[in-house]
């Protein structure tokens, strides 16, 4: 491992050693190196020709000074400048006179420039010039330009410069120099441990000795990328040399913080102290931040404790955070306490101290305790949020009337003795003001939710009276309410308060009203409030009118549904396909399926383009009325207009051919459907087995049943159904009855055409007794058909073939002694 190496390596340094490696872990551009005074007047000269405006790069006096260039009075120069743009306009110029080349000290002076004005791909640029220029440079050129590039975050860049001017054999890099490659290293998001070992195995390898300001960004590297055994191993080597200072100690116990070890930080810190090395206040701010983050309450506040006896003074920023973690855990007396303190520091509690105290706590009795405390500080916002939290605690325990009650004390509609101590606090420092829109939506939003309407109600009058302007949220919950309950007078009346109010409704507001009349089937109420819609610019919602245009259809009004439509029409709104497609299916309903042809053709000539759904609705109606031939043309229509077919379309088809025997077009259905990438499902195989039976071809639909289910597709109670049905029409009685059998296992109730099918076809085969079995399960189970069902002829027709065989005339005696049995039916024949 890479630490034993340091450690034996670190073990060879003797006191005089160390005591020589202190040094500043910066290295500046050596401003100390003499300049001529001409050289000077020539810096200054050029200085002022690139601030001039305008600036010209052929400027006759440019000319005439650049033949003077030197690398000192280059260096001079960019120094000089306070914009980085003047001094990279000016290094670029300078690099091109001839003559002239820059060395080392010239690129740093650029490169610390364009580093602190975060100009990376002007940085990236002077990687290459240096590398190209191939100028020799010292160990401590080299570090200070490896860390120009870390400071930008180039560290890739920094690990180029530092590996390619050693192989060009343009510097020998030195500790220095190693020092500021792991230093920009750790500076970086995606800072690597085993790029930081590899780079310590070459240290060793060349012979040099770790010191402190190694091992500092090497530690860094390992707390960022989370190699707690490998950053404590370090920590303790630098710990163990005597190298320890304020600035190590804090990446370690700011990393326990991270790691959420929050008790190995304190330790650590309390190791520190035993240590004399004191940590600054920006750590501790981070270090409370960090406890607080990990619901620490205790260690911040004994961290908070520890950093007052060193009299390090705390700010508002930091009260903040810790009162904010004392109000988050709910302790009351310490948040109390700590606001008593940071006003006895002089430091006045800004709004946000005030906030998160009241915020937190939301319980009468302790919202009344901190009002005491802050009553003198509160302004105007601070009351408001005393009401918010006060109002919001009531409702979340379910108290309502005390909500309402206080809303009401407040605006002095009905005095009551039982006034909240609150309330008397605030008026007694002339601090009880009107509540904002937000409590009063707190308190309206709850009796809407808790069907107290009228309360609701009464409130917003009250509201009204004391000169308060309600919010439309406020409106709109009331209006939303009101609708629900069919209370449509009443929302209409508060519409026209809202004008009074000069509050403009929504379209919520005027669609919820819509919504109602539609309920109603109120078409001139409708159209009406259309027109309010219209001058204030909203759309109705297409689900209201749809509604209307099919509740109009089911009480037999289908022509005033159409007449509507045109209406909306005719006040300026766009007709919507849906509540069209509804209008077509009504008129289908009550007129016929001609009639609903006529209305969507004559909704298509007016340019309004009919969707899949509404070519369903007539494919659909179509092939129920045996007319699948229109249907498939309907359909080829349809296709030809760019629209995709549904499932949905398809299954109407299949269900059509298969109603009228035509299997091979059911088949050639099924052939396209696929060809379309629709998946046949459990509607389009149940049609399928059906029309199959129909067709006499029993083993087709078996094995139309086996491939449904092996696609994963499986029969529901109507698929057995029919398979059973018509294979008993089929004279398949024995195979019906194993899918019955299925049925039975799977939990899915037979009705009683289902057992009459299997009885009727025992029957037909003389198989009076598997007959007989199915007739008294029929029985036994409840199924037998009452007088009114279609059925019903067709069990007593089996009940007298039964009656007349001797094998079974003596159960039916049996079955109506146990009362199991309409006697009835038996007695029908006589």
């Amino acid at each position: 491992m890479a630490f034993s190496r340091i450690a034996l390596l670190c073990h060879r340094f003797s006191r005089q050693e160390q005591r020589q490696l202190h040094r500043p872990f910066t290295t500046k551009l050596d401003n100390t190196r003499f300049i001529h005074p001409n050289q000077s007047k020539l810096a200054q000269n050029l200085i002022a020709i690139f601030t001039r405006q305008p600036f010209s790069p052929d400027d006759p006096e440019l000319l005439r000074l650049s033949p003077e260039l030197n690398t000192k009075v280059v260096e001079t120069v960019l120094n000089g400048f306070r914009r980085w743009g003047l001094a990279y306009q000016f290094f670029n110029w300078a690099s091109n006179q001839k003559d002239y080349r820059n060395d080392m000290y010239a690129y740093n002076a650029m490169a610390s420039i364009l580093s602190r004005a975060r100009q990376n791909a002007s940085l990236k640029a002077l990687v290459g010039d240096v590398l190209n220029s191939r100028c020799f440079m010292s160990p401590g050129a080299l570090g200070y330009f490896i860390r120009c590039l870390g400071n930008a975050g180039l560290v890739e860049d920094a690990i180029l410069v530092f590996d390619r001017v050693r192989e060009m054999g343009l510097c020998v890099p030195n500790v220095y120099s190693y020092n500021c490659l792991f230093e920009a290293i750790s500076k970086s998001n995606s800072s690597s441990a085993e790029l930081v070992e590899a780079r310590l195995d070459e240290m060793r390898d060349c012979g040099f000795q770790f010191d402190k300001f190694t091992l500092t960004p090497v530690l860094q590297v390992y707390c960022k990328t989370g190699k707690t055994e490998r950053a404590l191993s370090v920590f303790n080597e630098i710990l163990s040399r005597g190298w320890l200072d304020e600035h190590i100690s804090t990446i370690l116990v700011v990393s326990f913080c991270k790691w959420a070890q929050v008790d190995k930080a304190f330790e650590l810190i309390e190791m520190l102290e035993e240590r004399h090395i004191r940590l600054n206040f920006k750590t501790y701010y981070v270090l409370i931040h960090g406890f607080v983050k990990e619901s620490r309450i205790d260690k911040a506040v004994q961290l908070f404790e520890k950093m007052r006896r060193m009299g390090i003074e705390a700010d508002i920023a930091l009260y903040d955070v810790l009162l904010g973690g004392l109000c988050k855990h709910k302790d009351l007396e310490m948040a109390l306490s700590l606001y008593l303190e940071i006003k006895r520091s002089g430091i006045p509690p800004d709004r946000g101290i005030l906030g998160k105290l009241i915020c937190s706590f939301s319980e009468e009795s302790e919202l009344s305790r901190i009002t005491k405390v802050i009553i003198g500080d509160i302004d105007t916002k601070s009351v408001m949020l005393l009401y918010k939290s006060l109002l919001e605690g009531f409702i979340k325990n379910d108290l309502v009337h005390e909500a309402y009650n206080f809303i009401q004390n407040l605006m002095g509609s009905h005095e009551s003795d039982g006034l909240s101590e609150i309330i008397k606090l605030l008026k007694d420092y002339n601090k009880a003001i009107l509540p904002d829109s937000d409590s009063l939506s707190i308190v309206i939003d709850c009796l809407v939710k808790t069907n107290k309407l009228d309360m609701a109600v009464t409130l917003l009058c009250d509201i009204v009276q004391n000169g308060l302007t309600p919010s439309l949220m406020i409106y709109n919950n009331i209006i939303e309410a009101m609708c629900k309950e069919g209370r449509l007078e009443e929302s209409l009346k508060l519409l026209g308060e809202m004008k009074d109010a000069r509050v403009e409704p929504s379209q919520f507001t005027l669609n919820c009203i819509y919504g109602c009349l539609a309920e109603r089937c109120d078409i001139a109420g409708a159209l009406d409030l259309l027109k309010k819609m219209r001058f204030y610019g909203f759309e109705p919602w297409i689900k209201h009118s749809t509604f209307l245009v099919k509740k109009l259809c089911e009480n037999g009004m289908a022509f005033d549904a159409c007449k509507y439509l045109d209406d909306v029409g005719g006040e300026g709104f766009l007709g919507h396909m849906v509540a069209y497609t509804a209008a077509i299916d009504g008129v289908i309903k009550n007129e016929g399926v001609d009639r609903g042809l006529e209305l969507f053709r004559d909704i298509g000539s007016k340019g309004h383009c009919p969707d899949v759904i509404a070519y369903n609705v007539l494919i659909k109606a179509l092939c129920k009325a045996y007319r699948t031939t229109e249907a498939d043309n309907l359909f080829n229509e349809m296709v030809s207009k760019g629209l995709k077919p549904s499932v949905a379309t398809y299954n109407n088809l299949i269900d059509g051919w298969c109603k009228e025997g035509e299997i091979e077009r059911v088949m050639s259905c099924i052939a396209r459907m696929c060809e379309d990438e629709k998946d046949p499902d459990v509607i389009t195989y149940t049609s399928l087995i059906h029309g199959l039976c129909a067709s006499g071809r029993p083993s087709e639909a078996i094995s139309c049943w086996n491939e449904m289910k092996g696609k994963a597709c499986f029969p529901n109670r109507i698929t057995f159904m029919a398979l059973i049905q018509g294979l008993c029409k089929c004279g398949w009685s024995s195979e019906a009855l194993i899918y019955f059998r299925e049925m039975e296992e799977k939990e899915m109730e037979p009705d009683s055409a289902v057992y009459l099918s299997l009885v009727s076809s025992f029957l037909s085969s003389e198989n009076i007794s598997a007959g007989f079995g199915i007739f008294r399960e029929m029985v036994n189970e409840g199924r037998f058909p009452v007088s009114v069902d279609r059925n019903y002829l067709l069990a007593v027709d089996a009940t007298n073939k039964f009656v007349d065989d001797s094998k079974t005339s003596c159960y039916l005696t049996g079955l109506i002694k146990n009362g199991r049995f309409p006697i009835v039916a038996v007695l029908s024949r006589k």
